[in-house]
């Protein structure tokens, strides 16, 4: 299963890469005179160069896949996708012409002519080797350069301005007097109610003392003397 799964990506890859030069080729129609001026400009401009290893990539990552859905054949996955990829490598003609037609339609025969007798003498074929660290270097100079103009932009507007602001007095709003017939029929704007001072807070009562500690309880009352009982009268004679 997994090795048809595989097999599928790779079929429907090879159809989008067939069918897109194709249908982008008949949309786009020019004069043979116009393509061959543009082959010839395209040539010493090295346009298509840089995809020349397209078709190699493919077919190395297509065995990849393969090897890793069937590692047991991984030397007849190999023979096959590289036979495979030589049969499609004649069909690099196909990006070829697109790219002529692509510069077919931007510029003139005259100036295709120009521009590849130019790139083929000794200035031109120097300018296509040192263009890339051409342009490294003038980013890197623009880089610098812009860094400069920033400072001495804020550096100067900032001098300016100073000047400016510093030197001017700060005015106060100037406010549009009433007519004075208007401002005696205006009431007078009633005084804010002045908020009676308020009373010093009085001060907490100072904590009660603790009670005094109960009386020790009374000792129980002497009984009374019992009272003596009355003489007896004395007998008369």
């Amino acid at each position: 299963m997994i090795r048809f799964a595989v097999f599928g990506r790779a079929a429907a890859l090879a159809i989008l890469f067939s069918g897109a030069f194709t249908l982008s080729a008949r949309a786009q129609e020019v004069s043979e005179a116009q393509l061959a001026a543009a082959r010839d400009a395209i040539a010493s401009l090295n346009v298509t160069d840089r995809y020349d290893n397209i078709l190699p990539n493919l077919a190395e990552r297509l065995k990849a896949q393969f090897i890793q859905a069937s590692p047991n054949f991984q030397s007849q996955i190999s023979a096959v996708v590289d036979e495979q990829a030589l049969t499609l490598a004649p069909r690099r003609a196909d990006l070829e012409r697109e790219a002529a037609t692509i510069y077919a339609k931007s510029f003139s025969i005259d100036e295709l002519k120009v521009i590849s007798t130019f790139f083929n003498t000794e200035a031109g074929k120097k300018l296509l080797t040192n263009q890339p660290l051409v342009s490294r270097e003038l980013v890197k100079a623009a880089e610098i350069w812009a860094t400069g103009i920033s400072r001495d932009l804020t550096n100067q507007s900032s001098e300016k301005l100073r000047g400016i602001i510093d030197s001017t007095p700060i005015q106060a709003p100037v406010i549009d007097p009433a007519p004075a017939d208007a401002q005696a029929a205006a009431p007078a704007p009633a005084k804010p109610a002045t908020p009676a001072p308020a009373k010093p807070a009085t001060p907490a009562a100072a904590p009660a003392k603790p009670a005094a500690p109960a009386a020790a309880p009374a000792k129980p009352a002497a009984p009374a003397p019992a009272a003596k009982p009355a003489p007896a009268p004395a007998p008369k004679p």
